[in-house]
């Protein structure tokens, strides 16, 4: 997640590598995200992002702004297979981190698109994160007034999702 909105200490990628420090965990984290970016542009950009060196974990949380936007669920699982199979190439191991679609376009669209980071996650033996946003959506108070995009509480919430599975990756747990 790009931190729309947020100044860059408190944006996810800021909060979660400054939490993990804390806790004694050497890491670094890149943030690769753009803000309103879609599965089709993570695509387009993944090659050179992970050109970085010593590149260990991939946490791929891309799929939000297709949903926003209508994006065939299909076009976006495709989208995402891709970048697994890149990561992969290059032996970087993957989180995936999900995301649900409200009713919106309707309850067809709805099943389509959860449906995509189980099966993705089912096909490549990937640790699932199944909602990033759990505990956060539906919460005012940990959203911006936009009431879509988590604001610096909010961020903490999903720092903490993320840190487990992070930590787990660490532990050689995944």
């Amino acid at each position: 997640m790009a931190g729309y909105g947020l100044p860059k200490e408190q944006q996810l990628s800021m909060v979660l590598e400054k939490n993990l420090q804390k806790k004694g965990y050497n890491i670094k984290i890149i943030n690769g995200s753009v803000s309103g970016s879609t599965s089709s542009g993570g695509l387009n950009r993944v090659k050179w992002t992970l050109e970085e060196p010593n590149i260990d974990l991939l946490i791929l949380g891309l799929g939000a702004n297709d949903m926003l936007r209508g994006i065939d669920p299909q076009e976006t699982k495709k989208n995402l297979d891709n970048i697994i199979q890149i990561a992969q190439g290059k032996n970087i191991k993957i989180i995936l981190a999900g995301m649900l679609a409200p009713t919106t376009h309707g309850i067809g669209y709805k099943k389509n698109f959860d449906r995509i980071y189980p099966s993705l996650a089912t096909q490549y033996k990937l640790p699932l994160i199944p909602f990033l946003l759990e505990g956060v959506a539906m919460k005012p108070e940990l959203n911006q007034s936009d009431g879509i995009h988590p604001n610096r509480e909010g961020t903490v919430v999903m720092s903490v999702t993320l840190e487990k599975s992070i930590i787990r990756f660490i532990k050689k747990k995944y």
